[in-house]
């Protein structure tokens, strides 16, 4: 078993005294892979239903994807808020408040997560009408959610509770947890896709399998979460505890509903504009469920670098330690920014090999493919930027900001240019929104943050 720094109360806090830079590295590795692994489920599931079903298939996951993205944004709205306002309360000492907080996250991860689930199979055929199905991939797309609403129950617990364990010193643990999920879905989604010629149903079964397994492994730690202190009756979620954990989990849930929102927006769009164009309604649908997936396992490298940045911040601002609070935000964004510029590269110099392994289609799927990637993913290079500097802001308490930050590149840019470029461009407006709006999100990202720096520099503090 893990053995791992917990944090306790009145212990001097290694966050607060270790070296940054291993910090990063300790908390931002496991998150990342976590991450990564969560994007994986999706990815997995569309390389082997592209080769098991075919384009209908990918098309109908990418209608199902939304579903994926609100279960996401309720377990980070929880997770995320519980971990930063656990550190936060670490920082300034205050234990109680600190067990409460945790305690409260867990809870209402475990009771939201069963609520989803109903809701989403009571209105079923209306949601995945509502994301864009067409009556080609309908019935692929209702099987697929009707099974995979199952697992969102432990889907969120995993989700959530991977970023509490995370701040309470078990980075490492958290991390298995996500990737034996993981790794149970690959095993499976063969076996049960070709093997038992399950189809599409194949790929969601080990979906859940592989998400129950992970819940399991999170529920094991919590009798010993911050130094065993956290009990039964604590899982009872308190209003008290859980404003706060609200507030600051915003950020990263309304960045994950705005993804939703751009991709019911953009399946519709595609679907409209697609039938008028040489291309037809099915080959955008698939493409864009492809190229939102792929990007989404870069951008769970960048988020997992914010997240692993985010106790370090919390704790050293409710400590007033600012000049640790510039060095984990600064070298967390570096780094984001690095893989930024190898993904930017990646999408423009293999979109074609990148597509094939989701599946093989014809002339124009492929140049439509290649099109879309190239020019949606232009300006990825600056994509580092904007996830870091929302989650800097909501782990130093700031949550209108963060969340202000978090609305950016997907609501106030991308939504308006989605709606508008067709009108002038067709199909093609779509492409030609996503770099625009990368581009303004960026800049805006930056100029924020150096303000920040400046107030901070005159609160003064170490």
């Amino acid at each position: 078993m893990e053995q791992v720094e917990r944090a306790q109360p009145n212990v001097e806090n290694p966050l607060g005294t270790a070296p940054v830079g291993k910090l990063l590295r300790k908390f931002a590795i496991p998150s990342i892979i976590s991450l990564v692994v969560a994007s994986l489920y999706n990815i997995v599931d569309q390389i082997f239903i592209g080769q098991g079903v075919g384009m209908l298939g990918n098309a109908a996951t990418n209608v199902a994807f939304p579903t994926t993205t609100i279960a996401t944004a309720l377990a980070l709205l929880l997770g995320i808020g519980g971990a930063t306002n656990f550190n936060l309360a670490l920082g300034r000492k205050q234990a109680e408040k600190a067990r409460q907080t945790a305690g409260t996250a867990f809870g209402s991860l475990l009771l939201v997560g069963i609520a989803v689930c109903i809701i989403i199979r009571i209105f079923l055929k209306p949601i995945i009408l509502a994301c864009g199905a067409t009556d080609q991939n309908l019935d692929y797309s209702l099987a697929y959610v009707g099974i995979t609403s199952i697992g969102f129950p432990f889907y969120m617990l995993t989700t959530g509770g991977s970023h509490l364990i995370r701040a309470d010193g078990a980075p490492t643990y958290s991390m298995l947890a996500m990737l034996s999920g993981a790794i149970i879905n690959t095993i499976l989604d063969p076996l049960f896709i070709f093997a038992f010629d399950w189809g599409i149903e194949g790929a969601a079964w080990a979906t859940v399998i592989g998400q129950i397994f992970s819940a399991c492994m999170i529920l094991f730690y919590l009798p010993r979460y911050y130094n065993r202190t956290l009990k039964g009756k604590d899982l009872i979620p308190k209003w008290s505890a859980l404003r706060p954990v609200l507030s600051l989990g915003s950020a990263a849930c309304l960045n994950q509903l705005a993804i939703t929102i751009i991709q019911v927006l953009m399946n519709n769009t595609l679907r409209h504009y697609g039938a008028d164009s040489p291309y037809g309604s099915e080959i955008p649908l698939a493409v864009v469920g492809i190229v939102m997936k792929v990007n989404m396992l870069f951008l769970s490298v960048v988020i997992g670098l914010s997240q692993g940045a985010q106790p370090i911040i919390s704790f050293n601002y409710g400590a007033k330690k600012f000049g640790r609070v510039k060095e984990a935000y600064l070298k967390a964004s570096g780094l984001a920014t690095i893989m930024a510029v190898f993904a930017t590269a990646c999408f423009q110099i293999f979109p074609r090999s990148i597509i094939s392994l989701f599946g093989t289609g014809d002339a124009m799927y492929y140049q439509f493919a290649v099109q879309f990637f190239r020019i949606f993913l232009l300006c990825t290079f600056l994509n580092g930027l904007q996830p870091v500097t929302a989650n800097f802001f909501s782990s130093i308490g700031k949550a209108t900001k963060g969340i202000f930050l978090s609305l950016t590149r997907q609501i106030i840019f991308l939504v308006p240019l989605v709606l508008i470029f067709p009108l002038f461009w067709g199909i093609d407006g779509v492409m030609y929104a996503g770099p625009i709006a990368d581009g303004a999100a960026g800049i805006l990202a930056i100029l924020l943050v150096i303000r920040e720096f400046k107030k901070m520099q005159k609160l003064g503090g170490e």
